[in-house]
């Protein structure tokens, strides 16, 4: 567990980031991208920089270029921001989250069309022994 000033400032750094990209960073390659999280090593020497991209994969690739060609300027700007006396080296990395997410939605859509299918064919299904395969006890009657 990460203590409260690591954590502190690794929303500090994701609040940062978000804004340098918003309003300083121009580079046109740059898509649609959403800062997730910041992993801060407990040292606040590394700080890792998760991000999300609206669009196909050419956009993520040229978001990913524009984000490592502007590393060094984000580097120094929350070096500055922070007042910390070491600015962490940072590293983009896509998050995976959504992703995964998309990959467990498709596999919950197809176990609910497999449920309903075997539903179906359940309902016009009948026994193919008796319908009570239970033995009971024996009257006397039925000697």
């Amino acid at each position: 567990m990460a203590s409260p000033r690591v954590l502190k400032l690794a929303d500090q750094i994701k609040t940062i980031v978000a804004q340098l990209l918003e309003r300083r960073i121009k580079d046109p390659r740059l898509g649609f991208v959403t800062i997730t999280d910041v992993s801060l090593t407990g040292d606040t020497r590394e700080a890792t920089i998760f991000y999300t991209v609206l669009g196909d994969d050419a956009d993520h690739a040229g978001t990913a270029a524009a984000l490592a060609s502007a590393t060094g300027l984000i580097r120094s700007q929350v070096g500055k921001q922070l007042g910390l006396r070491h600015a962490p080296s940072i590293a983009f990395q896509p998050d995976a989250v959504p992703e995964a997410g998309r990959h467990i939605d498709e596999l919950l859509d197809r176990a609910r069309t497999d449920d309903a299918s075997l539903a179906e064919r359940a309902s016009g299904a009948a026994y193919a022994g008796e319908s009570d395969p239970y033995k009971k006890p024996r009257d006397a009657d039925d000697e």
